[in-house]
């Protein structure tokens, strides 16, 4: 019965959930159980999570195979999307490879934080407002959510401690690979005046021509709130620009 089971389940794709199986079995939650630990000790499937597996092909063996981390990222929340230096490193904006793969979504987790295969992941909550800007894209021949370049950027300068700083974002404008007019949209959804501020600050840097709302602020934040809290102010952007000298030149 297992064989069966696991050949209709290998229709929908290399990944399954415990409801899925038993949809297709048919049977009860205590003997697809039963069925799915067979399965496993036979090293037909592989548990992701709880209720959630994924398909070992027949010619590879258990513990010598995985999906991509992203396919299995895919599956830890709904709604999802891979997001932050991720998404920085899949577009190439960052030479830099996460030792972590961050996962935006706007529910609730208990384990934000899982270790799954050997691969840590970060699940990052947001507001409902917030979650827009997304594509898909195939990977293992699995359709995955994840930041469009735009959205990318801007939600890196929201929370530049899940990139791996304001300087990778630096590096992602660098290229230019983008469309401005839909980072600026995106930049201004967003509600915070931090991304404007920075993206502002970090485009003059950069000699980027673009248009940006105008800020009426009077308080000052920091251009990477994970740097030491020291540096010069700028006042045109209400930022106190925190990265050395060094740091900046290099980016020029």
């Amino acid at each position: 019965m297992g064989m069966n089971v696991l050949k209709e389940l290998s229709k929908n794709g290399n990944t399954f959930t415990v409801d899925d199986a038993l949809k297709v079995s048919g049977s009860t939650k205590e003997v697809i159980w039963v069925i799915l630990s067979r399965m496993e000790e036979k090293g037909w499937i592989e548990r992701i999570e709880k209720g959630k597996y994924m398909i070992i092909p027949l010619d590879s063996k258990k513990g010598e195979y995985t999906l991509h981390e992203f396919v299995i990222g895919s599956l830890l929340v709904e709604p999802y999307c891979i997001a932050y230096w991720s998404a920085l490193h899949f577009y190439g904006f960052t030479e830099q490879i996460p030792r972590t793969v961050f996962i935006q979504t706007t529910s609730r987790k208990k384990n934000r934080m899982p270790e799954i295969f050997g691969i840590d992941y970060q699940v990052v909550q947001i507001k409902e407002s917030r979650f827009f800007g997304i594509r898909r894209e195939w990977i293992d021949e699995t359709s995955v959510n994840i930041t469009d370049r735009e959205k990318t950027i801007v939600d890196c300068l929201d929370k530049p401690r899940y990139c791996g700083g304001v300087v990778e974002v630096a590096k992602a404008l660098k290229t230019r690979e983008f469309d401005k007019k839909e980072l600026v949209k995106y930049a201004e959804r967003i509600e915070n005046t931090g991304v404007i501020r920075r993206l502002g600050y970090l485009c003059d840097l950069l000699e980027i021509d673009i248009v940006l709302p105008d800020l009426d602020t009077k308080n000052f934040l920091y251009l990477d709130p994970g740097m030491p809290k020291e540096g010069e102010r700028s006042s045109k952007w209400g930022l106190v620009i925190n990265l050395d000298d060094k740091v900046l030149g290099e980016l020029e």
